[in-house]
């Protein structure tokens, strides 16, 4: 029998426990649930990093989104969906985000990575579309420490 990784999903969730971040960041849409968070990218397993073109570095930061759409009595569907990220710090440097969508048999998620800096705080904006949906604004604020 063949071993396989679990997903990225399962990673991040894990980081995210270990970092002690907030575990569930989401915002309510209607018929749609965005997750979304921020971490630093040296917490994910060395592999899984690899296997996911993540570049390892207390100084990088991987934002994480994922779409659902509610479904009556039945568990939430992920669905593709157009989505752009940028941050914003404190000193209002601009960082742009590439974003990248991540299929698996029972996810979609999308990922983009950033450099962050020890001490820095990020003001993130993410503008989601649901494929058949509107268009949604997600904001957060992230603190960074990398030392």
């Amino acid at each position: 029998m063949r071993f396989q990784w679990p997903s990225l999903a399962v990673f991040i969730v894990l980081a995210l426990f270990a970092t002690g971040a907030q575990a569930e960041r989401s915002a309510d849409f209607g018929d749609y649930v965005v997750y979304y968070n921020a971490v630093r990218t040296d917490f994910f397993n060395p592999e899984i990093a690899k296997a996911y073109g993540i570049t390892r570095s207390r100084h990088r930061a991987l934002l994480t989104v994922s779409v659902l759409r509610k479904r009556m009595g039945l568990a939430a569907q992920p669905v593709p969906a157009r989505i752009e990220a940028r941050g914003v710090n404190l000193s209002n440097q601009i960082k742009e985000i590439k974003i990248r969508e991540i299929k698996e048999p029972d996810a979609v998620y999308y990922i983009g990575e950033l450099p962050i800096t020890n001490g820095e705080t990020i003001d993130f904006t993410i503008t989601v579309q649901p494929k058949g949906g509107e268009k949604r604004t997600v904001t957060f604020r992230q603190a960074f420490v990398t030392d």
